[in-house]
């Protein structure tokens, strides 16, 4: 990947001209933090992380019989804001899975959405397979067509399937790719503090532990460095030192250009050609 600076694209919602960059860039914490492991108060997090914990997903678990459903909505609007609560509530149960490595089952699925929402399975499945694949950059498959069985798999190849340690927990994946995503838009190297300052806004803070990511200082300057999808490196000739990220070797053997734009695309909400710059390159 070329290193020239460019412009920096300003993509934010549907609107690919407007709006700030650290804003454009966020992985959506929201739905993030209600599917997160529990925090414990010896781990401090960002202030504006809320951690519901193993409570919640047992709570998922236990509706299992039930179905995310009792009642019908009453009429389109409804019905359209109920469809987004299924689908958030089957994306929180997937992600449950993920995180206990259990098997996910079309099965078990379908009794999470309730009886009257199983024609709409397909479209369901779909909303909140977009979103994990947004948060968290994992694609839902289905690896067993014959049982209906299903896995979240990582959109790079990071050991433990986007959990980077071995063990359960939640993929590290989303949070790569953004930094990923950053290092792109900034010219194909970014600073530190650049890194940072986008980061902060999402209440990922060096030293803090995240109750997704961990440490995240350790994670982006060591643990993705070790396994080669970043590279972190002195800015030449500066004095106080100042260190830079670049992509890695895996980065470039394994994200071409063009889906690196689909994923910025999809966390703005808009399309790949909003990036005109580096959608003619790329």
């Amino acid at each position: 990947m070329p290193r020239s600076r460019k412009s920096k694209p300003r993509a934010s919602g549907k609107r690919p001209q407007g709006g700030d960059e650290t804003e454009s860039l966020g992985v959506d914490q929201a739905a993030a933090a209600a599917a997160a492991e529990e925090s414990t108060p010896s781990s401090p997090q960002c202030k504006g992380i809320s951690c519901p914990g193993s409570d919640e997903a047992s709570r998922i678990q236990d509706n299992n019989e039930a179905g995310a459903s009792e009642a019908p909505p009453s009429n389109e609007s409804s019905d359209t804001d109920n469809l987004s609560k299924v689908a958030q509530f089957l994306e929180h149960f997937l992600l449950y899975k993920y995180k206990k490595k259990q098997p996910i089952l079309k099965e078990d699925m379908l009794k999470i959405i309730g009886e009257y929402y199983k024609d709409k399975f397909p479209d369901i499945l779909k909303k909140a397979a977009e979103r994990i694949g947004t948060i968290f950059a994992l694609d839902v498959k289905e690896v067993d067509s014959s049982n209906h069985l299903y896995d979240l798999v990582s959109q790079l190849k990071l050991p433990n399937n986007g959990r980077v340690i071995a063990g359960r927990g939640f993929p590290k994946t989303g949070l790569l790719m953004n930094v990923l995503g950053m290092i792109f838009i900034k010219g194909n190297r970014a600073t530190e503090e650049e890194i940072w300052e986008l980061l902060n806004p999402m209440r990922i803070c060096p030293g803090r532990k995240h109750c997704i990511y961990g440490e995240p200082r350790k994670l982006i300057t060591k643990d993705f460095v070790r396994l080669q999808y970043l590279e972190y490196r002195q800015v030449p000739d500066s004095d106080p030192p100042r260190y830079e990220f670049l992509w890695g070797r895996k980065a470039h053997a394994e994200l071409k250009k063009m889906k690196m734009l689909e994923f910025l695309a999809k966390i703005n909400d808009t399309v790949p050609s909003a990036f005109s710059g580096y959608y003619e390159e790329a």
